[in-house]
């Protein structure tokens, strides 16, 4: 049984990046970690959407896994690979490192792909492994903006095996409302100004995540802080940080 589908709905999943990241988010009270290709990408030094491969996303993930116990999915971006084979090797890998969901999204080099070819390689990763699949499509992000388009890739992505829908770019009620009322549960990614976890439980919503939105704010608090000791030359940024004891204490 997969551990991940036994959760309670909504599941709220912050979004990690690196082992310090996960046993972070685990101590906050996390019943689930979510990974973020942005964050990965810019943890290791090059841009997300192409600029990380399958072996630094692997490597990435491994090392999260490692350091916690509640259940991982993987943001594996459209899957490292062009074909569906590809894909499934993808997620056998995740699979075998003990990760329990995947998000794949249906976006490569800028675009939105095919539905159809979009289903085969969901279709793959499916018969790859038992793993939760987020089934994310970029229609509201770079395509159409189209809910009827959106949901004509829902119904295709459910027939193909996917467990959920993934729409990062929606949060205003009405689209959601819409999507919920689809052939598949619905994950948002929230950001400020989104409506709260209890708003979009209450319209229906059966994941929530931030994607690269924590990343965000700890690179931005990274800046703001040198920002201060390098102008004012005083320290107040860092009275949020958490004590260098606690977090040494979770990586024991």
């Amino acid at each position: 049984m997969n551990a991940l589908r036994e959760l309670p709905s909504p599941l709220v999943l912050p979004n990690a990046w690196d082992p310090a990241s996960a046993v972070a988010i685990q101590s906050a009270g996390a019943k689930a970690i979510a990974t973020t290709s942005g964050g990965v990408a810019w943890s290791r030094g090059v841009a997300d959407a192409g600029g990380m491969n399958r072996s630094v996303a692997l490597e990435a993930l491994r090392r999260i896994v490692r350091v916690v116990s509640v259940p991982v999915s993987a943001d594996i971006e459209a899957g490292y690979g062009d074909t569906p084979e590809e894909v499934a090797w993808t997620v056998a890998e995740v699979a075998s490192i003990g990760a329990l969901g995947v998000n794949i999204e249906d976006s490569v080099d800028g675009k939105v792909i095919d539905a159809s070819e979009q289903a085969e390689r969901l279709a793959a990763a499916r018969q790859a492994a038992d793993l939760v699949i987020n089934a994310r499509t970029d229609v509201f992000l770079m395509g159409s903006r189209s809910v009827d388009e959106t949901l004509r890739r829902a119904e295709r992505y459910a027939e193909a095996g996917a467990d959920s829908l993934f729409v990062p770019g929606v949060v205003d009620a009405v689209t959601i409302k819409a999507l919920v009322d689809g052939p598949l549960p619905l994950n948002v990614m929230a950001h400020p100004g989104a409506p709260t976890v209890a708003e979009l439980a209450a319209l229906g919503v059966a994941r929530i995540s931030v994607g690269s939105g924590i990343a965000q704010a700890a690179y931005g608090l990274a800046a703001k802080a040198a920002r201060e000791v390098l102008g004012s030359g005083t320290y107040e940024s860092l009275t949020e940080a958490m004590g260098y004891g606690e977090l040494n204490d979770l990586l024991r």
